[in-house]
């Protein structure tokens, strides 16, 4: 999870799920009408074709040349020495049980009750920055759909045997157990609406996400290096608020799932290092891509069926406590160039020289408008979340 802190084109929310479709943008939708009945029915009865709440339009595909599959198809034997290491088996894993009171224990009771003791000692605003963080978890089925859209490295039948889809799989794997625990332990502290949170989730799925990677895995896996590392520190700042407030056991819990997070860094970190070692050009060049693009982060459809602006207020919560943060990301920048070595890769074309220069010369900017942004900032408002039954959080 993640703050998004540059905007994508997506559409506007509007009160019916059939959005409006501009004329200049491209859109590919089928309608479905029923054949049950011959007889036309009456205008107000019929269906209307589901249509997600959040809409992103001009998507680029297939942007990789195509024979630049064949990398990453000679890359298999090498993933599987270099990348399946960096998972545990399931019998070593911990589970959302190991960290949540005993259903069948006869002090079941007991437990839920202390735990909920604990969550009555942290504000609200905590609990916006937890839910977003785990409704972000929660749509792990978009992540692994976004993985196999990337050409050369997609689990091509659902349960193929190359290395990179025992990747992705196993990774969605390890990625579940995030959402089901922290979804487990906000049910139980009593201290969020669990209705609206659902229906959060179920929208935030059926948008889906578009990272503009294009089908590319050298900028679907810049991504998830970046976004492994947000994730890390999101869930890192949440286990130390959860401290700061006494709540040891939720201080695990994030803490827990961050540990999860780097070692899955480190693993799509090391993809893109061997990309720049055997391709420094097209590698540098996907960097600057991503970075011109800004990083959308994964959840930036997020829509709990009231605010249209959902995302930028948990944003907003995110920054203001300090769990994920515009210097963050201007940092995440900086420490991913200095783990690719960006600045000493040789060998490049005036255009990956050029593109070089930029990404080394970016966090430092970035943090300059942040700067700029902050002395400009007005005083904070307040809205209602439906996470925390309405109550009001400042921005």
């Amino acid at each position: 999870m993640a703050l998004k802190l540059y905007p994508i084109i997506q559409s506007h929310k509007f009160s019916s799920f059939s959005l409006p479709q501009p004329a200049n943008f491209r859109s590919h939708r089928v309608f479905m009408a029923s054949t049950l009945n011959s007889v036309p029915s009456v205008v107000e009865n019929e269906k209307k074709p589901f249509s997600p709440p959040r809409e992103v339009h001009v998507q680029v595909t297939h942007s990789m040349p195509p024979q630049k599959i064949e990398i990453f198809q000679s890359l298999d034997d090498w993933a599987e020495k270099n990348i399946l290491v960096h998972l545990k088996p399931v019998e070593k894993c911990w589970q959302p049980a190991d960290f949540l009171p005993d259903p069948a224990s006869e002090g079941f009771n007991e437990q839920v009750k202390e735990l909920r003791e604990r969550a009555r000692e942290i504000p609200d605003d905590y609990y916006v920055a937890l839910v977003g963080d785990m409704i972000t978890e929660e749509a792990l089925p978009t992540y692994q759909t976004m993985l196999n859209t990337l050409d050369g490295v997609r689990d091509e039948t659902g349960a193929s045997l190359t290395s990179w889809a025992i990747w992705t799989r196993a990774w969605t794997a390890e990625e579940n157990r995030h959402g089901d625990l922290l979804n487990k332990y906000l049910y139980l502290s009593g201290r969020v609406d669990m209705k609206p949170i659902e229906k959060t989730i179920q929208y935030l799925i059926g948008s889906g996400m578009d990272p503009r990677t294009e089908n590319s895995p050298y900028l679907g896996f810049i991504y998830t290096s970046f976004q492994e590392r947000a994730t890390f520190i999101s869930h890192g700042n949440t286990a130390r608020h959860a401290k700061e407030y006494g709540d040891l056991k939720l201080a695990q819990i994030c803490g827990i799932i961050a540990a999860d997070e780097k070692r899955h860094e480190t693993a799509y970190t090391k993809i893109v290092e061997k990309l720049f070692e055997i391709d420094p050009d097209g590698t540098v060049l996907a960097l600057a891509d991503m970075m011109r693009k800004k990083i959308s982060m994964p959840a930036h459809l997020m829509f709990d069926g009231q605010d249209d602006n959902l995302f930028e207020h948990f944003s907003a919560v995110a920054q203001r406590l300090g769990v994920y943060t515009a210097k963050d990301y201007a940092d995440i920048l900086e420490f991913l160039v200095g783990r690719w070595n960006v600045e000493k890769v040789t060998g490049l074309s005036g255009e990956g020289r050029k593109a070089q220069e930029y990404v080394c010369g970016l966090a430092p900017r970035i943090r300059k408008l942040e700067e700029r942004a902050q002395s400009r900032a007005k005083q904070a408002s307040t809205v209602p979340f439906s996470w925390i039954f309405g109550r009001q959080v400042s921005l």
